[in-house]
């Protein structure tokens, strides 16, 4: 059964910034931020007759646009791994530019530095980097992010915890051979 036209509206427009941001987030780059968030609303769109109300709205949407970045990261990796092995990606331009940083919340004198950050984010576990980001980023409490995650709450401080450890490690090795050259 199709969901009525103007109660999908309304969650678009009450959520698109949300998922587009989370997206973002997660891949830094605004394509593929905008790709993810159309079809987080395509998948939305189909399943909203069926959803059971067990979480708010926010959280099923959350938790369907960590899963589709996650997905398409682990696309475009293995993307990779075949262009490594011989094989080309679906485009060339595709394997050369996959690990821009690209993010229009950061002016351009922090790009570099921000790029930084965010590759040391995404050396962190999936469960982990998503923790952090949903904490430190999107600004979500604890409570939030075990709904979103679902996981307990004290899982949730444990990831939050071993994110931040594993951040300080990696960021301090990668400015210390920064401040060497």
């Amino acid at each position: 059964m199709i969901p009525h036209e103007p109660d999908f509206q309304q969650l678009y427009n009450q959520h698109h910034i949300m998922v587009y941001n989370l997206a973002l987030h997660y891949l830094q780059n605004i394509e593929d931020a905008e790709e993810i968030t159309q079809d987080v609303f395509v998948q939305a769109y189909h399943a909203l007759e069926s959803f059971k109300a067990q979480s708010s709205l926010k959280t099923w949407l959350y938790r369907i646009t960590i899963n589709k970045c996650l997905d398409f990261i682990k696309h475009k990796n293995s993307q990779k791994r075949f262009f490594i092995f011989g094989r080309k990606s679906q485009s060339e331009t595709e394997y050369l530019n996959s690990s821009n940083f690209e993010h229009p919340g950061i002016l351009l004198e922090n790009q570099e530095k921000a790029a930084q950050l965010y590759a040391a984010i995404n050396k962190l576990s999936e469960n982990q980097k998503t923790a952090f980001i949903l904490s430190k980023i999107d600004g979500l409490s604890n409570p939030e992010i075990a709904e979103v995650m679902q996981l307990s709450v004290s899982s949730v401080e444990s990831l939050i915890f071993r994110a931040k450890t594993a951040l300080k490690e990696k960021l301090s090795i990668m400015f210390e051979n920064y401040r060497k050259k």
